[in-house]
């Protein structure tokens, strides 16, 4: 990359300027902590606020110095790139450090506990136990919730609950718990993994007291006035399909006028809730203590957060590429069965198209403390993109009695497929809804989503 391409862009998760290396202490914390996160660029010479390039004298000596520095006094040993840069007629120096896999990387002279960072936002931040144990994992290839919990038995899952949850998808056998990473031998038993006690342990708040969701609706745009609040500590499935309805319950609504009548839609799209707080469940780092995932309501916006960084090695502007990396095995495995999670990688797009279609901004990640939030916003920034063929179904669809898919296929010149997909992301929009006993009740109709 170009001097002037990095000097165009703000510092942040993967980036810093330093005017001088007058400061060791802060330029060893960013080149550990961009280790420790997803790698990153020091630019020496450079004014941090202004970006102002006012370059280094005796370049060649500096690059010696800064690459001793990371050498003698950073743990497990770090290799980073380092060059020489000349701009104009001055030089800056450059100092790439790659995401490691040798994670936790530390100061030597604080030791591991106490000289551990990562990178949140612009800043470097001391690393807790609890995330110094998840680099440590990371490190060997585990995810927490695979990790098996000795003091109990498989008795400890709640199999009636389990069963239940996948009767939608298939039939669930005792057999099934294992493959699933449910449950896991640890020295000749049988007991639960982290990721089975979240999902389905009979004490699971016992031994995650932050695992359940805490949603409220605030008045105006800050949290100065709450109108209603509650909290879901079901299983997690249960616990999703309740916040997803306080969301909808607590939405406000705007009109879109059809030929005959108005029809009122979410201001928020369902698609875009739900993946969110999917999303904040499935990735969400179960080991940290403080603080539950959170689903708050204003007038103007929706934000959900879950405890936990973004996994290791991707930045906030690797999520709208698709980039995905898998946090919680046996939850993601589960989810992805059950239906409430497709492709890995895909959430985070599916939330940006289905706020384009709406005319939404886009949704905005950002790590905050050692949480990750997004943020969903309901003023329309464009017309909600409808095209004719949704734009003629919706007309039809204005009858009190509602219409079935061949119906509504013959009307629009589409096989009965090809329209009920196009009912199934209408339906998704908050646009249309379904009347029926389940997706193969040969009754089922459709009719214009209204008050």
């Amino acid at each position: 990359m170009e001097l002037a391409d990095i000097l165009r862009r703000p510092e942040g998760k993967t980036l810093e300027f330093k005017l001088d290396l007058s400061s060791t202490r802060g330029f060893l914390r960013t080149a550990a902590a961009f280790a420790n996160t997803a790698g990153g660029t020091i630019v020496i010479g450079v004014a941090d606020r202004t970006r102002d390039v006012r370059g280094i004298g005796s370049p060649l000596d500096l690059e010696e110095r800064a690459a001793n520095l990371i050498s003698d006094s950073i743990q497990p040993r770090l290799l980073p790139d380092i060059d020489v840069i000349r701009y104009r007629d001055r030089h800056v120096l450059v100092v790439r450090v790659y995401p490691s896999a040798f994670r936790p990387h530390f100061i030597k002279r604080a030791g591991l506990r106490n000289g551990t960072f990562v990178r949140v936002g612009s800043t470097n931040r001391q690393a807790d136990a609890q995330l110094i144990a998840e680099m440590q994992r990371f490190a060997i290839g585990e995810s927490f919730d695979e990790w098996p919990i000795p003091e109990a038995n498989s008795e400890a899952l709640d199999f009636r609950a389990a069963s239940e949850s996948f009767a939608p998808v298939r039939r669930l056998r005792r057999r099934n718990l294992e493959s699933l990473r449910l449950v896991t031998a640890y020295r000749d038993r049988t007991v639960p993994t982290v990721g089975g006690m979240l999902l389905f342990g009979h004490d699971r708040l016992d031994r995650f007291p932050d695992a359940w969701i805490q949603a409220g609706r605030f008045a105006g745009t800050d949290k100065a006035t709450i109108l209603d609040h509650t909290r879901f500590d079901g299983y997690p499935a249960q616990a999703i399909e309740a916040a997803v309805s306080f969301v909808e319950k607590h939405s406000l609504r705007g009109a879109v006028i059809g030929r005959v009548r108005r029809r009122d839609r979410w201001s928020l799209p369902p698609e875009a809730v739900r993946e969110a707080i999917v999303n904040a469940v499935v990735h969400a780092d179960y080991s940290q203590r403080g603080g539950p995932i959170r689903v708050a309501i204003y007038d103007d916006r929706l934000e959900v957060e879950n405890p936990g960084l973004l996994p290791f090695g991707l930045t906030l502007e690797d999520l709208p590429r698709g980039v995905s990396k898998v946090r919680n095995r046996v939850l993601g495995r589960v989810f992805r069965e059950l239906g409430l999670v497709e492709q890995w990688g895909s959430g985070a797009q599916r939330m940006i198209a289905a706020c384009r279609e709406a005319g939404l901004p886009a949704p905005v990640w950002e790590e905050i403390g050692f949480r990750l939030r997004v943020t969903l916003r309901s003023e329309r920034v464009r017309p909600e993109r409808i095209d004719p063929r949704d734009r003629r179904i919706l007309d039809l669809l204005e009858g009190d009695e509602g219409l079935a898919t061949r119906e509504i296929a013959a009307e629009i010149g589409l096989s009965t497929r090809a329209t009920r997909t196009r009912l199934a992301r209408l339906v998704e929009r908050g646009l249309v809804r379904e009347l029926g006993t389940g997706p193969h009740d040969p009754r089922r109709r459709y009719m214009v989503a209204l008050d």
